[in-house]
């Protein structure tokens, strides 16, 4: 544990990165988007990640035991393929592909996202057709490899479904935990993972089940109606955020 990072700055970021993906794990999908970014402020966004993913798995652990009865094959079936595919895109993109430019895309898609749900608050549950869960699955795997960011895509395609409360936390646990561990490899050579990055992650090991058992506790006890709720609220100000730090940083870049 000596080469733990050591810098305080780096845990006013850190913590509550993991507090977010604790939540974000425990069923409040959406809002762990903001995890790397905080981090970013730290470390280059991918090696963010990179630290931020033995966190991501240690949840996923947790939570795939809590929701293993709670999930929508067919949503599965249909999305991962998409999401593969995208995770082997945004490997093979990770050194030249600006990150900016991927959170201007994926917090537009979720602004764009809400206001059409918002402004049409008539639209009756439905099923997403195969092609399109294919397409949100491969911009999910895209922007989870980039970024940890693959939340908002992937609830474009499935909050209109208004699948059972613990169905929908079940069905994204089990997606994004097979994401995760598909990521270690492509880490791995990518060169993002270093002794202190594991160091540091296994030293916020505990933060991150206890965030993780909140999150869950307050899922089983929130009523269906105020979950989809706080879950569109969560998912357009997560986007918003990205795009509005998108543009900052690619306009002070161009300055």
């Amino acid at each position: 544990m000596s080469s733990i990072i050591l810098d305080p700055w780096f845990y006013v970021a850190a913590v509550p990165a993991v507090l977010l993906l604790g939540l974000a794990k425990g069923g409040f999908s959406g809002i762990g988007i903001a995890a790397t970014p905080l981090l970013a402020l730290f470390l280059p966004p991918l090696e963010a990640a990179a630290l931020l993913l033995p966190v991501l798995i240690s949840q996923d652990m947790i939570s795939l035991y809590v929701y293993r009865r709670h999930w929508d094959a067919r949503s599965l079936k249909i999305m991962l393929p998409g999401a593969l595919a995208g995770m082997g895109l945004a490997w093979w993109t990770a050194s030249i592909v600006s990150d900016d430019v991927v959170r201007l895309i994926v917090g537009g898609v979720g602004v764009a996202f809400v206001l059409n749900v918002w402004l049409r608050p008539q639209l009756s549950p439905a099923k997403g057709s195969t092609a399109a869960g294919v397409f949100w699955g491969g911009v999910s795997g895209f922007t989870s490899f980039m970024t940890q960011g693959g939340g908002p895509p992937y609830q474009v395609y499935m909050l209109p479904q208004q699948l059972p409360k613990l169905v929908l936390v079940g069905t994204t646990t089990i997606f994004f935990a097979i994401l995760n561990v598909l990521k270690i490899g492509p880490y791995i050579l990518l060169g993002q993972f270093n002794t202190a990055n594991l160091a540091t992650s296994i030293a916020l090991l505990p933060l991150a089940a206890a965030a993780n058992l909140a999150g869950i506790w307050l899922i089983r006890r929130m009523p269906t109606a105020l979950f989809y709720r706080i879950a569109y609220v969560l998912l357009f100000v997560v986007s918003l955020a990205l795009v509005l730090q998108g543009l900052a940083n690619i306009l002070r870049g161009a300055n």
